[in-house]
């Protein structure tokens, strides 16, 4: 009996963990401390409340966890360029590993959110250093599957991460769930150094003195199309993601009157739309070209979230929830797309934890406000507003997009990756490139724009033939 086409594509595509080794180490590194930590987060929130009785507690554990990654995108970003990205991701392994296994003998509510923001430090640091590093681990043609499957992973972690935590908690104390995180830390640390440091990095970054690096880092986000894209695009989806986290609760228990079950329900159905959109955003990638992919995904997601905001039972919101989450894991897979092949990779660290810093930001502020607006106007309108937010999102990506209406998107992508390098470089923001990656343009003050990506264009085409034909 033959397999199905599609299962022999989902075959081919899983297939990549071994065709490219070095990436299946660090997908299974991902696996196993997103599980861990997951898992971890449940048992942070849990130990915390039992201890203080306090949401505002809570709430303090929450910011303590993901401000550190606003503060380090902003100002250490470029330490991801310059420093050796795999060991700058064992040392925040093995710092979470410290870290958690501390937490196994504290109890006070101080210590615990002062272990909570050094994790999210490590965090800061590992998170752009992996998805910087990734695009080198594979073929060209493989990097979107790559970023696929990384996304799904993650996906499928938060998905059984808290529900492993919460069966542990029923039995055992916080200290169990946290030291299962500190070992799942161990052995990513261990599976990470097994990556050689050559296949992390393929271009080595020059340093024009930290704080020109950082100024660096927002001035390439603001003039690389693409990265622009991802930076204005997303922090409007944020809006509406932030918005409809917030409110969920309160639609479920409140205005659905489902309970906890229904409320457990929408989280439920959240993360299967988010593993299916991350996983299906590859095929989609390959057959409706990343613009179209991108505004689409964008658009399902504020039909989704609208649909959900308008139904009157349980029953009708969870079909749109998936829908709407769906686009969400597609629209992710295709931002890391955007940024990895936007940024060269001697600037691609510092780019990534620039628009991380960013998004993170606005995730936190727009949380805030949300809470607000729900206990002022009610969850469904909240919900409403979030769609909204996504139909602008969709809008707004479809005109910040124009640059990349054409059938080689991925050329177009390095290209203006490249030349926005080199204006940095020509400006003497950082000493020119050492990596005759594209050779430089003749008589480039009486070129158009257009004729300088046509030209950056043809020299990508050439060097990716002369690559071809030595292998």
């Amino acid at each position: 009996m033959l397999a199905s086409p599609a299962a022999v594509e989902s075959k081919r595509r899983l297939g990549l963990v071994r065709r490219s080794p070095e990436f299946g180490l660090l997908f299974l590194a991902t696996a196993g401390s997103a599980i861990g930590t997951y898992l971890a987060a449940v048992a942070l929130t849990v130990h915390i409340y039992d201890q203080t009785d306090s949401g505002v507690w809570v709430a303090v554990l929450l910011i303590a966890d993901f401000a550190p990654i606003v503060l380090i995108g902003l100002l250490l970003g470029p330490l991801v360029d310059r420093l050796s990205r795999r060991w700058l991701m064992v040392a925040s392994d093995v710092a979470r590993f410290g870290i958690f296994g501390a937490l196994v003998f504290v109890d006070s509510p101080v210590a615990i959110v002062g272990l909570a923001a050094l994790s999210g430090i490590a965090t800061g640091f590992f998170r752009p250093a992996a998805y910087a590093g990734l695009p080198n681990l594979v073929r060209d043609e493989e990097l979107t599957n790559a970023n696929s499957l990384l996304q799904t992973i993650e996906t499928l972690a938060w998905m059984l991460g808290p529900v492993l935590g919460g069966v542990m908690l029923t039995v055992w104390s916080p200290s169990v769930p946290y030291g299962v995180n500190a070992v799942t830390f161990l052995v990513s640390a261990y599976l990470v150094y097994r990556i050689p440091e050559r296949k992390l990095r393929s271009e080595e970054s020059l340093s024009a003195g930290h704080w020109r690096d950082v100024a660096d880092g927002i001035r390439l986000v603001l003039t690389s199309p693409p990265l622009r894209t991802v930076i204005v695009v997303y922090n409007v989806v944020v809006l509406g993601s932030a918005a409809t986290n917030v409110a969920e609760i309160v639609f479920a228990k409140d205005v659905l009157g489902a309970g906890n079950i229904g409320f457990g329900v929408i989280v439920g159905a959240s993360g299967v739309g988010l593993a299916l959109g991350s996983y299906l955003a590859a095929p989609s990638i390959g057959k409706a070209g990343l613009r179209r992919h991108y505004v689409g995904s964008i658009t399902l997601m504020a039909v989704g979230w609208g649909g959900a905001a308008l139904s009157t039972s349980i029953y009708m919101v969870v079909p749109f929830v998936i829908a709407g989450t769906i686009g969400n894991g597609a629209a992710i897979v295709a931002n890391q797309l955007f940024v990895q092949r936007g940024a060269p990779d001697r600037y691609r660290g510092r780019a990534l934890a620039t628009i991380m810093s960013a998004n993170y930001a606005v995730f936190g502020l727009a949380m805030a406000t949300a809470g607000f607006l729900t206990e002022a106007i009610g969850a469904r309108a909240v919900w409403l507003i979030a769609s909204g937010a996504f139909f602008l999102a969709a809008a707004v990506a479809v005109v910040s997009t124009r640059w990349l209406a054409s059938t080689r998107e991925e050329h177009v992508l390095e290209a203006y990756a490249e030349a926005a390098a080199a204006a940095l470089e020509r400006n003497g923001a950082v000493p020119s490139s050492p990596v005759p990656a594209i050779a430089p343009m003749r008589d480039e003050t009486q070129k158009s724009g257009l004729e300088r990506i046509a030209t950056l264009l043809d020299e990508i085409e050439r060097r990716r033939e002369i690559e071809a034909r030595r292998s």
